[in-house]
């Protein structure tokens, strides 16, 4: 007999743009190559007052203009209680439990419609959530948005807290965890440094329901990560318990937006010639302070090569528009390297830049969605981690993947000098070992086209087993 119900998925990404991004390409990718699959994919958005819409508003806009089977539904807007101190990712985990009332109240709303929910798919920040999917009897997975690589030391947290007394932040040792290289116990992900801190709980708590999921998703493919990902499925992460499906369906990456080529950088880079441009960027919170940023002036000047840098500033730097820059730079530096640079404010269209042919290498804050777009450019990278888990992203670019150095830091990890940024872009772009670099991401290109374009691309398939999941 018929179903009488519609079907649908549910999709609830944690606040920020980083995070909605990847969820709502995933929910494309699903219809795009399974379209009668499911009738709609509904995005349940987090409000609050204390959450910056600029970026999110507008983009999604634009997925609900061009995907009209992708809906969003914006849940009533929370207030943090009086006096509020906790900050970063422990907020984040804890702005999304206060959500728990109104996520309930639009689950059964939705349940009463012509949809059938077949799928609860939430953000691992979201992990308060899932209490109340299981508890309505949804099919509850976990969407990562980080590579495998991360999530092997985070599943296996539990196996590490009760073997290790010690505090990460204290232990000043090399830690192995299954399937990836040994990481120095300072480049875990900061929330995890510190055992006594909320942010740390939560990573512990949502390692232990994840492993209780119906499945995890992530956004990477087979050929870019095999050790983690072998070790995750062969349950080497979970040693006491069952482990749950590992579905790996990336590189998921958005499409510039159709006027990315009316940016000035992208005239710029016409001119340029190939392989011949650093490409400098560092993410939505990748901001500077001026001594930093004139040590990267320094360094790039006196490297000799071609550079796109694009330079966030705070009002308190009064850098307030692009003539402002020469502010927060060296005294005529913008004058010095007219016909050898471009120093752009806020924002460029990263994907479009990486995929230019005048672009042979980028600097990068080791963000998931970052690496993944350099891979799939085929660009080498420099890892400058900023913050969340991007020194053990870090770890991973150079280490595993290899392609690409690091930056070492001074100052106890806080400032890289203008020497060190000239000696590692002259690695990158002049040395034998940067050409080997450029050889294994070129490869690491192929892999990622053929996971997600072939067939029997791993990406492909391990869609195709999810779809089917989905859909029982």
């Amino acid at each position: 007999m018929e179903d009488k119900y519609s079907s649908c998925i549910i999709l609830y990404p944690s606040p920020g743009i980083g995070h909605l991004v990847p969820m709502v390409e995933l929910g494309k990718l699903i219809l795009h190559h399974h379209p009668d699959s499911f009738t709609n994919i509904i995005i349940l958005i987090t409000t609050a007052p204390h959450l910056n819409t600029n970026s999110t508003a507008p983009y999604m806009s634009h997925v609900s203009a061009t995907t009209p089977r992708i809906t969003f539904h914006h849940l009533p807007t929370i207030s943090l209680p009086p006096n509020y101190t906790v900050t970063g990712t422990a907020q984040i985990f804890e702005v999304q439990s206060l959500n728990n009332p109104n996520l309930c109240q639009a689950l059964e709303t939705i349940s009463s419609t012509p949809f059938k929910i077949k799928a609860f798919i939430m953000d691992f920040f979201c992990n308060a959530a899932f209490e109340i999917s299981t508890g309505l009897d949804i099919p509850t997975y976990y969407f990562y948005p980080s590579p495998a690589s991360s999530l092997s030391p985070h599943l296996y947290l539990p196996t590490i807290h009760q073997n290790i007394s010690t505090s990460f932040k204290d232990l000043n040792a090399f830690v192995q965890f299954p399937g990836i290289p040994p990481i120095f116990s300072s480049d875990v992900s900061k929330s995890m440094l510190d055992r006594s801190t909320v942010g740390y709980k939560c990573f512990l708590d949502t390692a232990a329901q994840m492993a209780k999921s119906d499945g995890i998703i992530m956004n990477t493919f087979h050929g870019l990560e095999p050790r983690a990902i072998t070790a995750i499925s062969d349950g080497l992460c979970i040693p006491n318990a069952p482990t749950p499906p590992i579905y790996c369906i990336g590189p998921l990456i958005a499409k510039e937006k159709v006027n990315s080529e009316e940016h000035e950088c992208m005239a710029w880079l016409n001119s340029q010639p190939s392989k011949s441009v650093v490409f400098l960027c560092f993410g939505s919170l990748g901001v500077f302070g001026e001594e930093q940023l004139k040590e990267i002036a320094k360094g790039l000047e006196n490297s000799g090569h071609k550079f796109l840098w694009v330079i966030k500033t705070t009002p308190s730097q009064g850098a307030t528009d692009d003539a402002d820059l020469s502010t927060v730079l060296p005294l005529g530096f913008l004058e010095r390297t007219r016909c050898m640079g471009l120093v752009v404010k806020s924002w460029a269209p990263q994907v479009a830049v990486l995929n230019h042919d005048s672009v042979g290498g980028f600097i990068t804050h080791c963000g998931w969605n970052s690496i993944l777009e350099g891979v799939i450019a085929g660009i080498p990278m420099i890892g400058w981690p900023l913050y969340a888990e991007q020194r053990l992203n870090r770890v991973i670019l150079v280490e595993e993947l290899k392609v690409g150095p690091w930056l070492e830091e001074s100052d106890g990890g806080n400032f890289v000098t203008g020497v060190e940024i000239e000696k590692r872009v002259k690695e990158l772009m002049d040395s034998d070992n940067g050409e080997r670099m450029r050889h294994r991401v070129g490869k690491l290109r192929e892999a990622a086209k053929a996971a997600i374009t072939d067939e029997d691309g791993s990406s492909r398939l391990a869609l195709a087993k999810l779809v089917t999941k989905l859909m029982e």
